[in-house]
């Protein structure tokens, strides 16, 4: 026990170690704003942003290692301090630029849009000139989004707007306003996975059922990469969604849907949260009056939440209007968009008609999986929490627009999910969501992703060839490796103590 425990440390000084390098490198091979007065995140020499890019990404590979093998030691018994590695892994990004992507460019720009009293739903960044607010943001925006109008909802531009205010639209502190944000998002996914996962030890050093849903869902390399690094607002629409979902398994329902509605103000995905939120006030309340409650209550109380937030945002009800304009920006990682691109330019006289068909069925189909994941949640053979993973999962891979980090809707859910029978989710007999085997084999597919898709995007925010190459390759290493019977980190299963609650559900018999 002593030697793994000195091998986690081992592996918090090196995920450290690759954490420093991703963010020095990224001093000259980041997504560096276009101009910057303040002398910081400046572009360097070709020679030098060749050597920071592969310093990136040798600390980007120390980091993703470091992690597999930090699972490893979890997994086989160390007992560690999972929320000290957590910090030391988040702390080399905290000054650096954006990395792996520009849009942090985009909420800015869009800040400055309501404070300038643009029209945020029906224009893009373009809109401000040289002598606006956030002009310099507006002008680094990445070359897709520089018309496009916010698809966020109103929560997240007070916010972006607040940061502007706040900063007088200076770059870089406008970009470290923003960071802040992000860890605010961190810590709510931290304390939401910790909520549900409460057979820990104490002071943060862990076994097997926390640590293996923090390890999936907060050391999370695509998480610290994207989150923190890029401080994409994924992150934050999924802390509020999941902090919704602990007040629901708590009973505390209503609360719960005023989180989600939240979170559906940030970006709409969240709103699946509300099916199953009502799924566990069906289940609670049984019978006719159940079912009633579970599926008329939730979504109203959100809804109320988003009309209550866009008119006191004063941005107004365009982003109903904007939610499928990223849609029509092709990602190499949406499957329908492929096949129906392919379609298209097979069979049809243009690929646009046949493209925008086969997202809608892929939709569809999502939403049809969805509504089957909900009823085997409402007929106790599946987790609801759980349930929920899987179907942002689902929505992610049906998805008209697919970005690497898109992964984490599901993948924090499922990490949670490990704790939900222990915190008093109703599971009836045979549940799939009891089981070890379902959590384990989602929760080792999600961590394969994860460290593959980290490396699909550049630190200059660009989606270079060698991106998908680097990609596959890891992803064809770690399903070696888990075929060989290594496997992963601690997987996203139920402990001991939460099966024994399990068991205790059974025996009552809990109603469908």
């Amino acid at each position: 026990m002593w030697m793994s425990s000195a091998s986690a440390a081992g592996c918090r000084w090196l995920g450290a170690a690759g954490s420093l390098a991703v963010a020095v490198g990224g001093l000259a091979a980041g997504t560096l704003p276009s101009r910057e007065p303040w002398g910081v995140w400046v572009p360097r020499g070709s020679g030098i942003t060749l050597a920071a890019t592969v310093l990136a990404y040798a600390g980007l590979t120390l980091l993703v290692a470091a992690w597999w093998r930090y699972g490893r030691l979890l997994a086989a018994g160390a007992r560690d301090r999972v929320l000290v590695t957590l910090a030391w892994w988040t702390a080399p990004l905290l000054l650096a630029p954006p990395l792996h992507s520009a849009d942090v460019y985009s909420y800015i720009a869009q800040g400055a849009m309501v404070l300038e009293g643009h029209d945020v739903y029906g224009e893009g960044p373009s809109v401000l000139g040289p002598g606006d607010l956030g002009a310099d943001a507006a002008d680094s925006v990445g070359g897709n989004w520089t018309d496009t109008p916010a698809p966020y909802g109103p929560v997240f531009l007070v916010l972006a707007q607040a940061v502007v205010k706040l900063t007088g639209g200076e770059i870089v502190p406008a970009v470290l306003g923003m960071r802040l944000i992000a860890l605010g998002a961190l810590a709510l996914i931290v304390v939401s996975v910790r909520a549900l996962n409460r057979d820990g030890g104490d002071g943060g050093c862990v076994g097997d059922g926390r640590a293996g849903a923090l390890w999936l869902g907060a050391l999370n390399p695509l998480l610290l990469i994207h989150v923190v690094g890029g401080m994409h607002n994924d992150g934050l629409m999924i802390g509020l969604m999941l902090g919704g979902v602990v007040l629901a398994v708590r009973g505390r329902w209503v609360l719960g849907s005023v989180l989600v509605g939240l979170a559906m103000m940030i970006k709409s995905p969240a709103a699946v949260a509300l099916l199953f939120i009502g799924v566990m006030v069906a289940r609670r309340d049984g019978g006719v009056r159940g079912v009633v409650r579970g599926l008329v209550l939730p979504g109203p109380v959100a809804g109320a939440v988003a009309v209550g937030a866009t008119l006191a945002a004063g941005t107004g009800f365009g982003w109903l209007r904007t939610q499928s304009v990223a849609g029509t920006i092709h990602t190499a990682l949406s499957l329908t968009s492929d096949v129906g691109l392919g379609l298209g330019l097979l069979f049809g006289d243009g690929p646009e008609p046949v493209k925008g068909v086969v997202q809608k069925l892929g939709l569809l189909a999502a939403l049809v999986v969805i509504g089957a994941l909900a009823w085997r949640a409402w007929k106790g053979r599946l987790d609801p929490v759980l349930g929920l993973g899987l179907s942002l999962v689902v929505l992610v891979a049906l998805s008209p627009m697919v970005q690497p980090w898109y992964v984490l809707w599901g993948t924090v859910v499922v990490a949670a999910a490990a704790g939900t029978a222990a915190a008093g989710v109703p599971v009836g007999e045979g549940s799939e969501g009891s089981r070890d085997g379902l959590r384990g084999r989602v929760g080792l597919v999600l961590a394969v992703l994860s460290a593959a898709l980290v490396y699909e995007t550049a630190p200059t925010g660009r989606t270079p060839w060698y991106g998908f190459v680097v990609a596959g390759l890891v992803l064809a290493a770690a399903l070696l490796w888990v075929r060989r019977g290594r496997g992963a980190g601690p997987r996203a299963t139920v402990p001991r103590q939460v099966r024994a609650s399990v068991a205790d559900g059974r025996r009552e018999r809990t109603r469908p």
